[in-house]
This record gives C-alpha cells, sequence and structure tokens, in this order.
C-alpha cells in the first residue's frame, strides 16, 4: 500500500528505529522489518527514536503576527521560560510547531515541546555510542500523526489514542489530523502490574501476570485476575474520561469520533466495552496493517510509527519537531576542521610553488604586492565599520541586560506561582482515597464508624467496638502499614460505653 518505494526513494537510506526504555532496536531494509540484538554504526542508516510523554514538558502559547519568521525560535524560547515557568538557569532542548488552532487574528499559536538535556543523555547517551548519531528524536505523542498524512485514519475526525508502554501510558488527542493535547496517566504496564500486586496483598509471578494479560485480557477464565483487571481498568478509564472533558472544554471540542487503545505488548483483550461503558466511546485496537514483512507475532506499533515518520522526515525536516542533540556531523567541506584541512592545503601548495613563481619574474610579485595593498584598505575600512557596529550593540546590549533583569524577577514571581498551583493539582489527596483506605482497614479489623469528619489533610474518625483491643490493634495497624504517608495519628482515649456495652474512641489521623 503506502509503504511501497518510489523512484524518488529507491536510494532511501535503511531506517533504524530505537526504543531506548524497553531496549528494542529494529532495521527496515529490503521491504523487511527485522529486530535487531544492537544497532551499529553506519553511514547508511537513518536513526531514529523518540521521547515518551512523561520526559517531556508541552505547553501551548500565543505570539503576535507581527513578530518577523527570524525571530519566532527566540520569541518561543522566551514565553516558554515564562509562562511554563522554567528555571532560569538551565539550558533546555525546546522545540515548536505551528497549531491550527483558532486563535485571534492578531496571534499565532503554537505547541511547544521542551526536554532537559540530562534526560536525552540518560536515554540515549548509551546507544549513541554505537550508532554515533541519532537523526530524529520525536515526541511520543506527535507519532501518531503519520496515520493521517498516510491517509490511514480520516482527517476530518477527531480521535482518542491509549497507548501503554512499559514505564508509561498517556492519552493524546488528535482534531482534524492535527496533534491537540496528550497527558501522561500513572497506569504504565509496570504499574498496572504493581496495582494488581497490591490488591492481591502478594508479589504475583510477573511473567505469568503479562501472559494473562496479553493473551486473555478482562476475558481471562482466573477469576482473581479478572476481578482485579475489572477495578484496575475501571480506574484507568475513570481517568481517561477526566482528560476527556477537560480537553472538550479547553478546545472546544464537540465529541470524540472514535478511540483506539494499545499496548508495547498487544492489545488487551475486552477494553472495548470499558470505553462504551465509561466514555460512551467505540474503541478499536490501536493494531494497524502496516504491510511490512515481520517475522514477529507482535511488534510495538510505536515502531512502525518512528519508521513513518523518518520517511517523512526525510522528505520535509521544517515540518517535524526534533530534539535530537545527536545530529548526523555534516559533510567533510561543511566542517570546520575539513576547511581548515583544505585551507592548509592551499596555503602549503602555494607557499611550494612560489619559488616557480618567482623565477618567472619580479613583477608578479609586485603585482601580489599591489593587489594585497588593494585588499588591506578594503578590510581597515571594513574593521573600522565593524567596531562602530560592535559599539552601537554593545550599548544595545546593555540596554537589554537591565531589561532581563526587570524579566527575571518577574519570571521568578510567576515561577513560583506555577509551582504552587501545580502542588496543588498533582498533590492534592483526593478524599474518596482516604475514606476508601479507612473503610477498608476499620472492616478488616471488626471496628465501625459513628462519625467522620475531614479537615484539609486531617481526619477525624469516630470508632466504635465490642472490644477495646480491637481499637489498640487497629492504630498499630494503620501506623505501621501507613508510617510513610501519616504526618501523626492520635486517639485520646478509649472509654467503653455502659448502656450498650461497647467501646468507643476518636482517632485523629494527619496525612502528610
Amino acid at each position: 500500500m503506502f509503504l511501497k518505494k518510489s523512484s524518488s526513494q529507491s536510494t532511501m537510506k535503511n531506517v533504524v528505529t530505537l526504543n531506548t526504555y524497553s531496549d528494542k532496536y529494529y532495521i527496515f531494509k529490503n521491504d523487511t522489518f527485522k529486530s535487531l540484538g544492537k544497532p551499529s554504526y553506519s553511514t547508511s542508516n537513518f536513526v531514529t527514536s523518540y521521547v515518551t510523554n512523561k520526559d517531556i514538558i508541552t505547553a501551548t502559547v500565543n505570539i503576535s503576527r507581527s513578530i518577523p519568521d527570524e525571530d519566532i525560535v527566540d520569541i518561543i524560547e522566551i514565553k516558554a521560560y515564562e509562562e511554563i515557568g522554567l528555571d532560569q538557569a538551565n539550558s533546555y532542548i525546546i522545540s515548536s510547531m505551528e497549531t491550527n488552532i483558532e486563535s485571534e487574528e492578531e496571534e499565532r499559536t503554537y505547541h511547544i515541546f521542551v526536554v532537559e538535556p540530562e534526560a536525552l543523555d540518560a536515554l540515549f547517551l548509551p546507544i549513541k555510542k554505537e550508532t554515533k548519531y541519532l537523526d530524529l528524536i520525536v515526541p511520543a505523542p506527535l507519532l501518531y500523526k503519520s496515520l493521517y498524512n498516510k491517509e490511514i485514519l480520516e482527517v476530518n475526525k477527531s480521535h482518542c489514542f491509549v497507548y501503554f508502554t512499559q514505564n508509561d501510558a498517556f492519552v493524546t488527542i488528535y482534531r482534524d489530523g492535527e496533534y491537540l493535547y496528550a497527558k501522561s496517566i500513572e497506569f504504565s504496564l509496570e504499574q498496572i502490574y504493581d496495582k494488581y500486586c497490591e490488591s492481591v496483598g502478594e508479589k504475583v509471578d510477573e511473567k505469568e501476570f503479562y501472559t494473562i494479560l496479553e493473551s486473555e485480557g478482562l476475558k481471562t477464565s482466573n477469576s482473581d485476575y479478572q476481578q482485579n483487571f475489572i477495578k484496575i481498568f475501571a480506574e484507568i478509564f475513570i481517568t481517561i474520561n477526566d482528560i476527556i472533558i477537560y480537553v472538550k472544554r479547553a478546545f472546544n471540542l464537540d465529541t470524540i469520533d472514535q478511540m483506539y487503545v494499545g499496548s508495547e505488548r498487544g492489545s488487551i483483550i475486552g477494553l472495548d466495552e470499558y470505553s462504551q461503558n465509561y466514555l460512551g466511546l467505540q474503541s478499536n485496537d490501536f493494531n494497524f496493517n502496516f504491510n511490512l514483512t515481520n517475522d514477529e507475532w507482535y511488534t510495538d506499533q510505536l515502531q512502525y510509527l518512528m519508521y513513518l515518520s523518518s520517511l517523512e522526515y526525510m522528505e520535509d525536516e521544517s515540518a517535524f519537531v526534533n530534539l535530537t542533540m545527536y545530529p548526523r556531523p555534516p559533510a567533510f567541506v561543511n566542517r570546520a576542521s575539513g576547511q581548515f584541512i583544505i585551507s592548509t592545503f592551499g596555503a602549503v601548495s602555494l607557499s611550494l610553488a612560489y619559488p616557480l613563481i618567482y623565477l618567472v619574474g619580479s613583477y608578479v610579485n609586485d603585482a601580489k604586492i599591489y593587489a594585497l595593498t588593494i585588499e588591506n584598505d578594503k578590510l581597515t575600512t571594513e574593521s573600522i565599520k565593524y567596531k562602530k557596529i560592535l559599539s552601537e550593540k554593545k550599548t544595545i546590549i546593555n540596554g537589554l541586560d537591565e531589561k532581563i533583569k526587570n524579566l527575571s524577577a518577574r519570571y521568578k514571581a510567576k515561577t513560583k506561582t506555577l509551582t504552587s498551583i501545580y502542588d496543588t493539582k498533582v498533590n492534592y489527596r483526593l478524599k474518596s482515597g482516604i475514606f476508601h483506605t479507612i473503610a477498608k482497614e476499620l472492616n478488616k479489623h471488626e471496628v465501625k464508624i459513628d462519625n467522620i469528619k475531614t479537615e484539609g489533610d486531617t481526619v477525624l474518625v469516630s470508632l466504635l467496638s465490642t472490644d477495646d483491643r480491637k481499637l489498640t490493634e487497629l492504630i498499630k495497624y494503620i501506623s505501621k502499614k501507613h508510617f510513610n504517608e501519616l504526618k501523626s495519628m492520635d486517639i485520646e482515649r478509649i472509654e467503653k460505653d455502659i448502656a450498650n456495652n461497647h467501646y468507643k474512641g476518636l482517632l485523629k489521623v494527619e496525612f502528610k
């Protein structure tokens, strides 16, 4: 289908796709997609990888249409530091792309993608030692763009993509073939496994867990697995629903036409019912027929998307967000070292030829001296001109330094505000979760609740039991199990109610 080579692609380089999170590498060569044990250096290889959504910072910014194109990159970088609240003392890899989001006529809207250089080094430096360079590093949410460019998905619809990898799970929304929004959720395959172990109260065999998840999913005949899978994925789809509600409100999105759910390990059976029940959306497996020869029964779909993105990038680099810090070195004649060698060789050749030229006649020397004198006069004039320009620029720089000093104070204030807002949103403890935990622990120790009250992170629980030892055992259990979550826990006294022969106590728990 769309993967057949055109005549312009007959000399196309081999494409190597890297998943550095799971150490899975592939190469497209001779119309075949093959797994690599370990990639190696070759000038014929075009090397591509991606950064998962949790490792990047994304935002949308508006800039004036009056800003010249040559200044847009600098303005976007300033906006990134200001509106995201980046640390002024640190440097970041910042890339952007213009959107089709409707905004005021005087403004242009851009999606910006930010990643710390240290994060890229941690992911890619080990593999760079083998490949020597990485041509393209794409933010994971932008890999879906190739599905529209290759007409696999309809452009005039809205789609929601949910993809689970071993280290991340992220929800991505596209409208009319354009990236709109992406957010990571705390349900990577690794986290789902941990949540399952927590639910059953023991560490289950990891290989068995993934085998059942991949082969049977939520339709498994094992009742223990099925019940706990249902609980975990119910929580996942509630989280996805919250994201969809936010995107609809923030981006004036009327509806989601189709949902696609997939994972690094393959499709998860039974998720279509959850999509319908929790979201009211029809869902399909994120598993497309890419018409590539491959011996594996299943290959991570992001590997295929990296391949498609590589083909498009080689045709038009300007249409891509590329976060690479390790580009392919330029051609020899364009390198500084190459130009130095060429210049040196030329100078040596001239110095060796000079005695022969001298023999032709002294007039050649006179002609050269005359030419050099003219050139020297010209360069002296140029020198005076640029010294004047440098003096003017220095005055401008001094003025800008003063402006930067004033802006830095404003940036720090905004950073503090954004940090406070982030802390409130991210670290806010849901009361429903607190109540669920309390109810679970009380039920386990056969203790009833007479009354419950919350004040911020503090919970006051009036306890009721037929035996005062059950109350003390409950308190010991909570303090031991939830030690890292509690700031303080206190029960003033335990007294017996003579009328009904029960023991009462007021438990005060303050969470961190």
